[in-house]
């Protein structure tokens, strides 16, 4: 009887797992934790110290005496006379200054998406002001333009004999808001720029060959290219503008009826204590701009997707 011998076979050597698809997200994502961590606790945990401060009745000078109080204090931002003013000249001036600001910024923008000697020189003088310091911009428009004695304003009206006004005094929000202008008007500048120099060059030259003048192109395929453009700047502008506080309190120091909700907020907690008060009008600053950047985020998202359909 013959032995038979079952064959031989290997064992197959195990080979090394791969992670998973949840381990590889989360090895990806791991050198970004710590900047997020940081994020969190610089921005989101004393935003929530704030929101909870917003719901009591709590004076600095008499920490004792706080309260819970609900409702009350954004009742109080929302009814009472002077912080309602607040609201209005802060919509008043983001306004302004967001409009006023496109116009020029576009009509800048159309000079520049023209070829001429000295295009990068003129470029680069046009965006210089965007790159002052807020509060330099302020200090500059204060004292080197609005001063009444030796202000630039003034010395050009007294060489031609004009009046010499106090600008400050006379106008105090066109003042800021002609500052706010000559900041802002670069920023709009260049998205537009940007929104011009990626028209379809062969559009236009086929507009021009049909007859179509510059401003018959202007209106009809300029002007509806750059719509998210246009509405991009003005949502980015309002964002930073309604929560502008150096060019108020630099140059008018809220006075006047100058002093819009964030300098009301300046002024309810380092002038007054109100610590409750402050707390809930911030909220509301930080919850309408909330409201604006999510719009912008939206017209930006808009932007991507166009150029992806566009490639």
């Amino acid at each position: 009887m013959t032995a038979t011998t079952a064959p031989f076979t290997a064992t197959p050597v195990r080979a090394a797992r791969r992670p998973s698809a949840r381990l590889r997200a989360w090895a990806t994502r791991a050198p970004l934790l710590p900047a997020l961590v940081f994020m969190i606790i610089v921005t989101q945990l004393p935003f929530v110290a704030t929101l909870v401060i917003s719901f009591f009745d709590w004076n600095a000078l008499y920490p004792k005496t706080r309260r819970f109080t609900g409702l009350d204090n954004y009742r109080q931002v929302l009814t009472d006379g002077a912080l309602r003013h607040s609201v209005w000249t802060t919509v008043l001036l983001t306004v302004t200054v967001v409009l006023v600001s496109l116009v020029l910024g576009l009509a800048l923008a159309l000079l520049l998406d023209r070829r001429f000697r000295g295009r990068g020189l003129v470029r680069t003088l046009l965006i210089a002001p965007f790159l002052v310091v807020p509060v330099a911009a302020a200090l500059l428009w204060k004292h080197v333009l609005y001063n009444p004695e030796y202000g630039l304003l003034n010395g050009l009206l007294h060489y031609v004999g004009g009046p010499q006004p106090d600008w400050i005094s006379h106008t105090p929000l066109l003042a800021v808001e002609a500052s706010l202008v000559w900041q802002w008007t670069p920023f709009m500048m260049l998205i537009l720029l940007a929104g011009l120099q990626s028209r379809d060059p062969e559009q236009i030259e086929a507009a021009r060959v049909d007859g179509a003048g510059d401003w018959q192109i202007f209106r009809h395929l300029t002007l509806p290219h750059l719509r998210r453009y246009l509405e991009l700047g003005a949502l980015l502008g309002s964002v930073y503008i309604v929560q502008n506080f150096d060019a108020v309190f630099t140059i008018t120091s809220g006075g006047l009826g100058t002093a819009n909700l964030p300098y009301t907020v300046y002024q309810s907690f380092y002038q007054a204590h109100e610590n409750g008060l402050a707390s809930a009008a911030g909220v509301l600053v930080v919850i309408g701009s909330i409201v604006i950047a999510t719009f912008a985020l939206r017209v930006v998202s808009s932007l991507f997707r166009e150029e992806v359909s566009g490639a």
